[in-house]
């Protein structure tokens, strides 16, 4: 369970709404891998951990057959050979208080108040 300041919410939608218009491009391939996510209902924290190359095997969805798995890993690093990438993982490192799934549901556009208190999103 992770609890967020509305300031880290606040300062994270910021950096996020930059990217969007500073790298329409770059935050249009987040977007895409946030809402595939969600589409095939995995959970954001296995996303987040494939972002940030970080030890995804707890998050990994147990009942996917490989093949759809494999497919979203090829889009998640589609984002990440990016040439702007680098900018995404400072937002994402500086952020990870927050947790992935929060800012998630902010690529989203969902606003930081309604993001406020406990995350029970994974």
């Amino acid at each position: 369970m992770i609890l967020s300041s509305f300031d880290e919410l606040q300062a994270t939608k910021a950096a996020l709404w930059k990217i969007k218009y500073t790298y329409p491009h770059l935050f249009n391939k987040l977007f895409h891998v946030v809402a595939l996510t969600r589409a095939l209902q995995f959970k954001y924290h296995f996303m987040g951990t494939l972002l940030m190359d970080e030890n995804h095997n707890e998050y990994t969805p147990e009942f996917v057959t490989p093949s759809v798995t494999d497919l979203y890993k090829e889009e998640v690093q589609k984002l990440k050979e990016d040439p702007n990438f680098e900018i995404l993982l400072q937002i994402f490192t500086k952020s990870k208080n927050i947790g992935y799934a929060k800012i998630s549901m902010l690529v989203l556009g969902q606003s930081p108040e309604s993001l406020l208190g406990a995350s029970t999103i994974k």
